[in-house]
């Protein structure tokens, strides 16, 4: 085996967030970085669950006009999905990092923009407090900063409300159903 190629499968743990050590996360010098914060009054399995069942997320986020798994079961380093929202389309997400009902890591390319999205769930009281933060770079990125900026910080405002009120929204208990 060639020793690029030995290099590179060495490598392979790094990019899929399988080494313990491997710092995954932002691009702390993105020229645009959001970040921001929510209490959830739910239990952390149930907002773990909504989050991460992408192909759920047309039900609930408004922007999201289709999600398709590309890998089945979980996600886990190197699971990806197909999605579209707020006009970009075919948006390609790979899993880098997974710990569980506490921490997700995904990133991808799409029209010209690389993002990296990290989801971070700690209980909290009744609750769970989900950070998120979220970079990206790219030409268009470079090209139009103050604009992308805001429409990032707003799309992270959205989707914290919109996984908070499918979260705490109420449901019946088994065998509840309406009187007839």
């Amino acid at each position: 085996m060639s020793a690029i190629a030995t290099a590179l499968l060495a490598a392979l743990p790094l990019v899929l967030g399988g080494g313990p050590s491997a710092p995954v996360g932002i691009d702390e010098s993105a020229p645009v970085i959001a970040r921001d914060d929510i209490v959830i009054h739910a239990p952390l399995g149930r907002v773990w669950r909504i989050q991460t069942d992408v192909e759920d997320w047309p039900a609930w986020q408004p922007g999201v006009s289709s999600s398709v798994k590309r890998t089945p079961g979980p996600l886990r380093p190197g699971s990806s999905w197909v999605w579209s929202t707020e006009g970009l389309e075919n948006i390609t997400s790979t899993v880098q990092q997974v710990r569980p009902e506490h921490r997700i890591v995904w990133g991808g390319p799409a029209q010209g923009i690389t993002a990296v999205h990290v989801w971070t769930f700690t209980k909290a009281g009744d609750g769970v407090h989900v950070h998120t933060e979220e970079s990206w770079t790219g030409e268009p990125v470079t090209a139009d900063t103050a604009y992308l900026q805001e429409a990032l910080d707003a799309s992270l405002d959205h989707w914290l409300h919109n996984l908070k009120q499918r979260a705490e929204r109420r449901q019946p208990a088994p065998g509840h159903g309406t009187r007839h």
